[in-house]
């Protein structure tokens, strides 16, 4: 069993009570409040107090505390409600809603995005991106709806003024694969705008500046609204709206403000706009003309007969008519905003013959009951949506459990409840309630004023138990007369001012409006108001009436949830100054009754958890049993339950009605689902176990069949290939070169390493054999060749591997005569005196030194030494460096022929090779050559770089040597650089 709460944070389920009385319900509740202990059950139903904090009970780490558990395996919280949800969708491919109710204030919008959390977080294993696409557009719609349908009020800083119900759509895996939203608005940016967005929008960034938002400005308000700007517009992005549509979207909300701001008063006998400059900021935000957005506030376009006339308005039919206007325009563009995000999310393309049934769970945050100081329609509209709401928890909790017990002849004991569907009829029934009432009064020709309306309730239901006015009740000094109306309300009594019914029930809007926005220029604008483009001399049908709208939505939403298995969320306001500590009895206790808690309670204590057909019972457990696995062999299927429960020992948690198996605890479901699922386990390691037995087998057989003509096959490649391999080098060894021109023959892939060996073993001995027919003194030439290729082949384009190498120019041919003959008398005194066996390399240069200074020296290299010497001074020795004091070269890219010998000491000798004959000679890759073969048979390492500028070091001193091209030099010479030097050379 998992970990439960202590007896010290009160009783976790309501149904574990020791007596279910009120007092002991609120001792209850109060002290797991205090305890910081927000939910508890009442059987399936979750109870949740607003906390006023934020809590650290929604992190990864307690939502994998709740995935996959059992109601009773852990503390309450969301997370169950939501896992039960979700475990019955996905284990019975049963749809399922969360219905989250409670009065202004509770914390049910709080509660839907917890829920819609949670589901997201635990669906989707396998990260595909479609559903992951489709689970952060659900996540990112509640934060865009909530931004235009939420507002700050006298008792909540984020109250939903619009009801919203989303379904989400399950593939057969459980990963949500789509959903659709119903809104239900009911009422109709400042702060977190930057300077060049208000700027474009005609906007201030004080919010008491517009009288449409005025009295909010006022309040003061836990939600930081610039961060909540940033969210809702980041949002809406990742759905999918267009930059041009967020920008009209600011467009239209800000036209709204300004229409708030407009003031109408009379000059003479004909209404004119105080402030017209507003107007143009209005008509350029609904991108429309200003004189067509004048006409529209001051006239109204009347058709009489085939004329068309333009009737003046009065300064209360002006302010009515921009009213009016603001209120549509932000309905449309809600209802806009929904349906686009519908269009997101939708189920496309689902076929279920393919991919398995598709499932839903519906959550649904709507606003909650409403009691003001000054109750209005839409305060109406609001409760008459709570009493339907609780009309459906009753029908589906507290009488559908009671009749269904007495269906089935199961043996209980009647609890009362109140039933509000007396409430549901005062207000909805046709012809006789508050709402044919109201539309009647509505279609009346002629001046029907609030008052009429209010004389035709009392009329008509002045014997209703539940409604009361001041005409009906000349004593009630609480009800005003001409003006109020009570309802006894199942959440308490609700005093209403009939003040706006008629004109808020007819929602006039007149069609000079709607023409004015179907012409605008925006496309945006111009969808959301298709019936603009009526002619005014055309005759539609009446539209009906807001109240009727409302009434068939909250119609069609019961009808929508009672097809589903219910969940709930009753949610409660502990008390009305947003204080986490306060816990208000008298405010709580209201809740709690008119919630029908406690009789939930009764109800749940009385009755049964779980109920099932026999059939299906059988279906899910009966591999739980010997005696109904696989199938049975009683006389019906009630006969088999029975026996199987009582085989497990269950036979006194347990009733059998007529064609219904009940369960009285969810203890005793859990403990079926467990063996179900232990059962289901070994079902199907045993079915694994011979369908893995009988493909092995068929693997095996295959298997050795393929092995074994494989192996035939490839001693048939391998014999083919050595075959081949023998004809062709047969004579190798008699031709001119040694078989380099035979191609090899393609091997079979198990001899792919085979051949590499033996390709390494011919090249090997083709080598052999060349440098064997090759003379002893041209051998060192060769390998010095052979250096400087593997040294500089790739990096320089002339190496000089194609002409013979001399290594002693000076020697061999003078390339100044008029000092060539001293050297060799020099060569021979240094032979002695240094004991050097060979000469690698001697050349006249053109050398630099670090004063800059450009002089002709010459360069002799032994085995032994490098020296520099001074050709007009009979090559006298200006310089010797040992070899083993030499530790690189570094040459550069081009043909020219600088050289940098970079010693121990840092002191580098940089020069350029001199050459008459023939001018073009490259003695570079010589120079190299020669020296990296006789550092590699000393073993020891020559660093050769071949770079463009050159590095060097001139007695500690870094430089660089460049080296450029220029048209008219005759001969490579050496000039200063800010870096070191430039070695330029003849271009042509």
């Amino acid at each position: 069993m998992a970990e439960q709460e202590s007896l010290e944070f009160g009783k976790a389920d309501f149904v574990l009570m020791d007596a279910v009385t009120m007092p002991e319900f609120m001792a209850n509740l109060r002290l797991r409040f205090e305890k910081g202990r927000i939910y508890t059950f009442i059987g399936e139903v979750v109870v949740s107090m607003n906390p006023y904090k934020n809590l650290n009970i929604y992190g990864r780490d307690m939502i994998e505390q709740y995935k996959g558990r059992e109601l009773y395996e852990r503390p309450p919280h969301l997370f169950a409600i939501a896992d039960a949800a979700y475990k019955a969708m996905k284990r019975r491919s049963k749809d399922t809603c969360i219905v989250i109710s409670g009065e202004s204030g509770a914390g049910k919008t709080e509660a839907s995005k917890y829920i819609m959390q949670y589901i997201a977080a635990i669906t989707n294993p396998g990260q595909r991106a479609e559903v992951e696409r489709v689970k952060n557009i659900l996540l990112k719609s509640n934060c865009v709806l909530e931004a235009f349908g939420n507002a700050k009020t006298n008792r909540n800083d984020n109250s939903s003024r619009f009801g919203k119900y989303m379904d989400i759509n399950f593939d057969f895996k459980g990963d949500p694969i789509g959903g659709h939203i119903n809104n239900y608005l009911l009422e109709k940016l400042l702060q977190g705008g930057s300077e060049q967005l208000l700027r474009s929008l005609h906007l201030q960034k004080d919010a008491s500046a517009y009288s449409y938002i005025c009295p909010g400005a006022q309040l003061k308000c836990s939600i930081n609204d610039g961060a909540e700007f940033k969210a809702v517009a980041d949002a809406m992005k990742v759905i999918g709206f267009k930059q041009e549509e967020i920008q009209t979207v600011y467009k239209i909300v800000a036209a709204i403000l300004h229409l708030g701001n407009l003031k109408f008063c009379v000059d003479g006998d004909t209404p004119i706009i105080e402030n017209s400059k507003v107007v143009s900021a209005i008509a350029e935000l609904l991108s429309t003309r200003a004189e067509l957005v004048e006409k529209a506030l001051l006239f109204r376009t009347v058709a009489t007969g085939r004329d068309v006339i333009d009737k003046q308005h009065t300064e209360q039919e002006a302010t009515y008519g921009r009213d009016a206007f603001a209120k549509a325009i932000y309905e449309r563009l809600f209802c806009w905003i929904v349906t686009h995000i519908n269009d997101v999310i939708e189920v496309k393309n689902y076929d279920t013959t393919v991919h398995g049934k598709n499932t839903v769970i519906g959550v649904l945050d709507i606003y909650g009951f409403e009691i003001f100081d000054n109750n209005s329609f839409e305060q109406f509209c609001i409760n008459y949506c709570n009493e339907k709401l609780q009309q459906l928890f009753i029908q589906l909790v507290l009488k559908q459990e009671q009749e269904e017990y007495q269906r089935e002849g199961i043996p209980w004991k009647h609890i009362d409840y109140f039933n509000n569907q007396v409430i549901v009829d005062l207000v909805e029934q046709q012809h006789k309630g508050i709402i044919a009432i109201l539309d009647d009064a509505c279609m009346n020709v002629g001046k029907v004023t609030d008052e009429m309306f209010l004389d035709a309730l009392n009329n008509k239901l002045g014997k209703h138990a539940h409604f009361s006015s001041r005409k009906l009740c000349a004593t009630d000094k609480t009800l005003e007369f001409d003006r109020d109306f009570r309802i006894k309300h199942y959440a308490g009594d609700v005093i209403y001012s009939v003040s706006g019914f008629i004109d808020k029930n007819k929602d006039t809007l007149f069609q000079d409006f709607k023409r004015l926005m179907y012409n605008s220029s925006n496309p945006v604008l111009k969808m959301m108001w298709p019936e603009g483009k009526l002619s005014i001399t055309e005759v539609t049908k009446r539209p009906l009436t807001a109240a009727t709208l409302f009434k068939n939505s909250m119609i069609a939403l019961v009808d929508n949830l009672t097809l589903k298995e219910p969940y709930y969320v009753r949610c409660i306001k502990p008390n009305d100054k947003k204080s986490p500590q306060l816990f208000d009895e008298e405010r709580c206790r209201h809740q709690v009754e008119y919630l029908g808690l406690l009789e939930n309670v009764r109800v749940r204590r009385a009755g049964f958890a779980y109920r099932q057909s026999y059939e299906k019972f059988l279906h899910r457990y009966k591999m739980i049993s010997e005696f109904t696995w696989p199938n049975h062999d009683l006389p019906s299927d009630k006969d088999a339950v029975r026996k199987l429960i009582e085989c497990h020992g269950f036979q006194h948690d347990v009733a059998y009605g007529r064609t219904k198996l009940f369960i009285r605890t969810p203890r005793t479901l859990f403990t079926l689902e467990e063996l179900h699922a232990k059962m289901l386990v070994r079902i199907v390691l045993f079915l694994q176990k011979v369908w893995r037995g009988t493909l092995a087998r068929l693997r095996y057989r295959r298997t050795r069949a393929a092995l074994t003509i494989a192996r035939h096959y490839r001693r048939h490649k391998v014999r083919a290939y050595l075959r081949e391999l023998l004809r062709r080098f047969r004579d190798v060894r008699l031709l001119p070169d040694r078989g380099r021109s035979i191609a090899w023959p393609s091997p079979p892939k198990v001899l792919h390493r085979f051949q590499e060996a033996l390709q390494d073993i011919y090249h090997r001995w083709r080598a052999a054999e060349l440098i064997r027919s090759v003379p002893p003194e041209v051998l060192p030439q060769l390998r010095a060749k052979v250096a400087a290729m593997e040294l500089l082949k790739g990096h320089r384009a002339d190496i000089g591997l194609q002409r013979a190498w001399k290594g002693n120019y000076i020697a061999l041919k003078p390339e100044r005569p008029q000092s060539s003959g001293s050297f060799t008398p020099v060569a021979n005194e240094l032979k002695r005196k240094d004991k050097y066996m060979s000469i690698l390399f001697s050349c006249h240069v053109r050398k630099v030194n670090r004063f800059n200074k450009v002089e002709d020296r010459a360069i002799f290299i032994t085995d032994r030494h490098l020296y520099k010497m001074d050709p007009m001074r009979q090559y006298k020795v200006m310089k010797t460096i040992p070899l083993y004091n030499l530790v690189g070269l570094s040459v550069s890219n081009g043909k020219d022929q600088l050289v940098v010998f970079h010693t121990k000491d840092n002191k580098d000798l940089i020069v350029c090779l001199f050459s008459n004959d023939p001018s073009s000679d490259s003695r570079i890759g010589e120079l190299v050559g020669v020296l990296a073969s006789h550092f590699k048979r000393e073993k020891r390492s020559l660093h050769v770089s071949v770079t463009n500028p050159v590095q060097c070091s001139l007695h500690g001193r870094k430089c660089t040597v460049s080296v450029e091209t220029k048209i008219n030099q005759s001969q490579p010479d050496f000039t200063k650089h800010r870096s070191g030097f430039v070695l330029c050379v003849p271009g042509n």
